[in-house]
């Protein structure tokens, strides 16, 4: 394991946890805040006490960004790019830099695993660290944040579309405007002209359009919900994993407590009975 020196006893400390296994996490930063304070670092050993138990997902994105600093930069690049693609609305650009999205972070997603000694990870771990870079491929600044290699819990992706499906941004209207129906002479009885076989083709593109458009807004919807429903499931995780580590802390604190209480018990007695033995 690592130790906490006089350079830099915060970085060292969360560079050794958020590396390691996080079953070990609450044992070693009570260790490395002890040894902090220990060695008079008083402030960094309160703020390495601080520091956040990462869910399994999240140590597994750090253990690929320490393991391999360069990965972030695959993404934020390739992320740059696509919004470029997007702003300009170039079609094609956008299908063969989707495409290049999906594979590298399928690529990066093995890596960690890799890294991480796991073979066969959960599907709920690896969807969530699917997720997580994707959300460093949309998110510039988040991409910034995940290059730190800390991360506490997975972050749902919420631009290009979900993982694997990436959406366009709908542009409105597209459908064909209809003219307008010319005047009938007055003298002439009103009968319909039947439409040619272009505007039959056209009202026929209008409402595929139409009803492509629907699809797409109901998939976003339905997406938007997914999205609302994984962030609500995280933000419980994270309180439950808070709660467990303080009750972890606050027992640690009560088996310290009974261990003073007895050692003052005993200096007690043995006062009372040097005490006593004076008095007789």
């Amino acid at each position: 394991m690592g130790h906490v020196t006089d350079g830099d006893p915060l970085g060292e400390a969360a560079a050794e946890l958020y590396s390691s296994d996080p079953d070990e996490f609450v044992e070693r930063r009570g260790a490395l805040a002890a040894r902090a304070r220990e060695a008079g670092q008083a402030p960094a050993a309160k703020q390495i006490a601080a520091l956040r138990k990462p869910t399994r997902s999240a140590w597994v994105v750090n253990r690929l960004v320490r393991a391999d600093p360069g990965a972030v930069a695959e993404l934020a690049g390739l992320g740059e790019e696509l919004r470029a693609a997007q702003s300009s609305l170039d079609g094609a650009a956008i299908r063969e830099l989707s495409q290049r999205r999906r594979e590298l972070i399928d690529s990066l997603a093995r890596r960690a695993f890799t890294v991480a000694g796991l073979s066969a990870p959960p599907a709920a771990i690896r969807d969530e660290v699917t997720a997580t870079l994707g959300a460093a491929l949309a998110d510039p600044q988040f991409a910034e944040t995940l290059a730190a290699g800390a991360l506490v819990r997975a972050v749902q992706a919420e631009g290009f579309g979900p993982v694997g499906k990436p959406t366009l941004t709908l542009v409105k209207g597209g459908g064909a405007a209809r003219a307008p129906r010319g005047k009938t002479a007055p003298a002439q009885p009103a009968r319909p002209a039947a439409p040619s076989a272009d505007e039959v083709r056209a009202e026929r593109e209008r409402r595929r359009r139409a009803a492509v458009a629907e699809a797409e807004r109901a998939a976003a919807e339905a997406s938007q919900a997914a999205d609302a429903a994984t962030a609500a499931e995280h933000e419980l995780e994270a309180t439950v994993e808070r709660l467990e580590e303080e009750l972890a802390d606050s027992r640690q604190a009560l088996a310290d407590a009974r261990v003073q209480a007895r050692r003052a018990r005993t200096r007690q007695r043995s006062a009372r009975q040097a005490l006593e033995r004076l008095q007789g």
